[in-house]
């Protein structure tokens, strides 16, 4: 599937939640449930991200989007908020395509590193991102922006499964060995 990057559409959103909801079904037989059933971002907060810039899609040869990516910048780093891919793309290099186009993102304005936060535990969350470069942070190397975003994932339950806060550079991320796209769903709790 060749796919390229660039911004969502207004009219794709509802499309980005179908992604999100079909990336999210693998998370079942881990024994994640919540997760699988998660509704995706509200069509505002999706909105929000496309208004400001942040949010890309990942298009088919039909210009459909495939997969998506939101972002937002947060103390010196661009944070990844989500990133989705549906299945039917999943293991092709759409994830890595669009986690590449956040670097550049990232570089144009001027921050050195890509953020995350995501399950320590699911193949193609921490160890998929690992593979990308990005590297888990230590308690201590969290900014106050990591710590927010980790409180408000407690509050919403997320820290029934391990989580971790991982950042990549953004010189280090794209020279790093291309490997498969993660696992079915690809969808990174993010």
């Amino acid at each position: 599937m060749r796919t390229h990057i660039r911004p969502a559409a207004p009219d794709e959103l509802s499309a980005l939640q179908d992604i999100e909801r079909a990336a999210g079904a693998p998370f079942r037989a881990l024994g994640m449930p919540e997760i699988a059933d998660d509704q995706p971002p509200a069509l505002d907060t999706l909105d929000h991200y496309r208004r400001a810039g942040r949010c890309w899609v990942a298009a088919d040869e039909r210009d459909r989007p495939a997969a998506y990516l939101t972002a937002e910048p947060v103390d010196d780093a661009f944070h990844l908020e989500q990133v989705s891919v549906h299945p039917r793309a999943a293991r092709r290099g759409v994830g890595r395509s669009l986690i590449d186009h956040a670097a550049e993102q990232a570089r144009a304005q001027g921050l050195s590193a890509l953020t995350l936060t995501t399950f320590a535990d699911v193949p193609w969350n921490a160890p998929y991102y690992a593979r990308l470069g990005f590297r888990t942070l230590a308690e201590a190397e969290l900014t106050p922006g990591l710590r927010r975003i980790r409180a408000q994932e407690g509050e919403h339950g997320l820290d029934r499964w391990p989580r971790v806060c991982m950042r990549g550079s953004v010189r280090t991320l794209r020279r790093r060995g291309r490997t498969p796209e993660g696992l079915p769903g690809s969808r990174s709790e993010c």
